[in-house]
């Protein structure tokens, strides 16, 4: 009987990176999980690893800034399993950018992935987890509580993912749900390509601020911390916002 025996959890951006490394430490735990991701193939892969290794992932294509798609997946777990126990919310993307080269193309993709979709999910996700006393995990970063360069966009929509957490455990906490955030320093994941200085203006200066050691994160690293503060082994945790970055932010 592990952690998650008899829990039901949807996992977002499961296809690879933390999400993927999430999915598996649930699955691992003895959860059911749902594991939805943007790329269908990427979702299936971790869904068939993880039945490899003896657990259970049902794999469901998403985009989680599709309001009507979100609802109609949460529906349908809710139809299929019965009920909904844990949210983590960690689909997302990122990258460096000069302020003048943010394009409002760019700007509005950060900001509706990275907290138009976790704010889906937690709509249309609450009324069952209020069900079952359930927790949500939003994915932050230390760019959402601290000035990061080349990362206007970036910075915003991870500050606003804070905030989204704070408010949220406010409102329901004394309802019987937890709402808490973890926030990476550097994970080496696919998106970390994404994440390249750019030439000149002493941008590798800059960088080195937001860093306290070289090294960078494992997937499974983040996940050890979100699939512990979903569990019952952190009830009293509420309105947390969670640092895992060896220090860069203390």
């Amino acid at each position: 009987m592990g952690r998650f025996s008899d829990k039901v959890i949807i996992v977002t951006g499961a296809g690879s990176g933390v999400g993927r490394a999430s999915a598996m430490r649930y699955a691992a735990d003895g959860g059911t999980v749902v594991g939805v991701d943007i790329n269908g193939d990427a979702a299936q892969k971790t869904a068939d690893e993880i039945a490899g290794a003896g657990g259970i992932c049902h794999p469901v294509e998403l985009d989680v800034t599709n309001e009507a798609a979100v609802a109609a997946t949460v529906r349908a777990v809710v139809e299929t399993h019965g009920k909904l126990d844990v949210l983590a919310n960690i689909a997302g993307i990122g990258g460096f950018k000069r302020l003048q080269d943010t394009d409002m193309d760019t700007w509005n993709r950060y900001l509706t992935v990275n907290i138009t979709g976790p704010f889906l999910m937690c709509r249309e996700s609450m009324p069952h987890l209020l069900e079952t006393g359930g927790a949500i995990c939003n994915i932050g970063s230390i760019a959402g509580v601290k000035g990061q360069p080349f990362s206007v966009a970036y910075c915003s929509s991870k500050g606003a993912v804070v905030m989204l957490t704070r408010a949220l455990a406010v409102e329901f906490g004394r309802l019987g749900v937890r709402i808490n955030a973890v926030c990476p320093g550097g994970v080496d994941t696919p998106l970390l390509g994404n994440f390249i200085p750019p030439s000149g203006g002493g941008g590798t200066k800059l960088i080195e601020r937001i860093s306290l050691v070289d090294e960078m994160a494992r997937p499974d690293e983040i996940a050890n911390a979100v699939t512990w503060i979903t569990s019952d082994e952190a009830s009293y945790v509420n309105g947390s916002i969670f640092m895992v970055d060896k220090g860069c932010v203390a």
